[in-house]
């Protein structure tokens, strides 16, 4: 047997206490500083019951923050930095927009204070961790394992023998299709024996990348093709419902759109075009028009690909298109049944036809309703050549294999960072 060491490995005894301490510091400083603060100049402020129902919503707030953070870590890229303001902003945003429809009275300092601190908190949480103990994972030197240690943000610790390594290890990366050695098996059934997580190297590469290969079809995480067909009918549900809400409240700023896109250049204020969607069926997509209407001689594909600096964007198309308010029509798409908020982007039905000519499997993500937003999306931002496609494809399939409902929240969290800096807009 191979004896864990102290120090060595990340255990669930480890785990346990770092989560402990992360979790109660932050609710120390994100509640208890504001309320200390506030205590110094009205010591009597416990008694109010304002200020004791803004105290419980912090804490229920920082808490739901705090889960939805940690969820997100099990997803490539999303538990950095980048993410803690969006994740704490729909959790603060949501409790204290119930408490405002409910038309309880609370404290103004303790709720922003609460929201500031906690955001604070977890970037200097996310900083120093980083700093501390960048992650490290062991590979077993057998298999397909070369690709791994190319995946950068990770430390990678090769092993030359079935032992354990001198350094502090978040886990051993192993090819459990090869053919191991005794020993090599040994070592691995002693590792998960001792909580040591083992982790298959398609599945590594898959978490730390985003993506799914696509040199062969495989089943998704419930073993099938087919994403969960509960959650399909759910989403869609959802989907109309919010999108129908959206519609009322926004029905103001889509007329003004309109009316500077009819100002602004000749032509219509909506954009619409054929694409293929869900079950490769062909729909109709809105957008706003965002290019001047002008007669094109490349070809129907070359007319649908969008390239950098597109001489046909007009000035105010620019910025909808950085803002994504372009996309706000497919609303309506959303309405009928053909569009979901998130998903695989549908493709001009020109660029798709090419795509399925060039690309094996690729008629694949038309088994989800295709997004206004989608994991590709946020992660690559526009592309148009088939290289480009092919890795784009390999996001899809990423989001097909782990269809769920906190696939789609991390999407739209990091879509809000998406919009914010402009990534991916052409």
């Amino acid at each position: 047997m191979y004896k864990q060491a102290v120090g060595y490995w990340d255990t669930p005894r480890h785990t346990a206490l770092r989560i402990r301490y992360q979790l109660l510091g932050g609710l120390f400083f994100a509640v208890g500083i504001p309320l200390v603060l506030r205590m110094l100049a009205v010591p009597e402020v416990l008694s109010s019951s304002n200020h004791q129902v803004t105290v419980t919503a912090a804490i229920v707030a920082h808490l739901a923050g705090y889960v939805l953070y940690r969820r997100l870590g099990a997803y490539p890229g999303v538990a950095a930095a980048g993410a803690i303001l969006p994740t704490f902003a729909l959790t603060y945003g949501t409790v204290f927009l119930v408490i405002f429809f409910f038309r309880f009275d609370y404290s103004r300092f303790q709720a922003a204070g609460s929201f500031v601190m906690s955001t604070m908190w977890y970037f200097g949480w996310s900083f120093f961790a980083s700093k501390l103990q960048p992650t490290c994972l062991a590979v077993v030197p057998a298999g397909d394992v070369g690709q791994v240690t190319s995946i950068g943000d990770v430390s990678w610790r090769v092993l030359t023998s079935p032992q354990r390594p001198s350094e502090r290890i978040q886990g051993v990366v192993a090819d459990l299709r090869a053919d191991l050695s005794g020993s090599w098996e040994r070592f691995i059934a002693d590792c998960a024996l001792s909580g040591i997580p083992v982790y298959h190297v398609k599945q590594i590469v898959e978490s730390l990348t985003g993506r799914v290969a696509i040199d062969h079809l495989s089943e998704n995480t419930l073993g099938s093709l087919n994403p969960n067909q509960a959650y399909l009918t759910i989403k869609h549900a959802l989907d109309s419902l919010i999108a129908a809400l959206a519609l009322v409240v926004l029905l103001p700023l889509l007329l003004v759109v309109g009316l500077l896109i009819r100002l602004d250049s000749p032509g219509p204020a909506l954009f619409c075009q054929e694409r293929r969607g869900y079950q490769g069926k062909v729909f109709t997509i809105y957008k706003f028009r965002t290019m001047r209407v002008v007669e094109e001689s490349g070809g129907d594909r070359l007319s649908a690909v969008t390239a950098d600096s597109d001489h046909r964007i007009t000035r105010l198309g620019r910025f909808l298109r950085r803002t994504r308010i372009d996309e706000l029509p497919q609303l309506l798409n959303i309405l009928r049944g053909e569009m979901s908020w998130v998903g695989p982007r549908p493709e001009a039905l020109s660029l798709s036809r090419w795509y399925e000519e060039k690309l094996p499997f690729y008629r694949y993500r038309h088994i989800v309703r295709p997004g206004i937003t989608g994991w590709a999306q946020v992660n690559q931002g526009h592309v148009s050549d088939v290289e480009d496609v092919r890795y784009k494809l390999h996001y899809d399939f990423y989001y097909v294999k782990n269809f769920s409902p906190w696939m789609d929240v991390i999407v739209c969290i990091k879509t809000v960072a998406v919009i914010l800096n402009g990534f991916g807009a052409k």
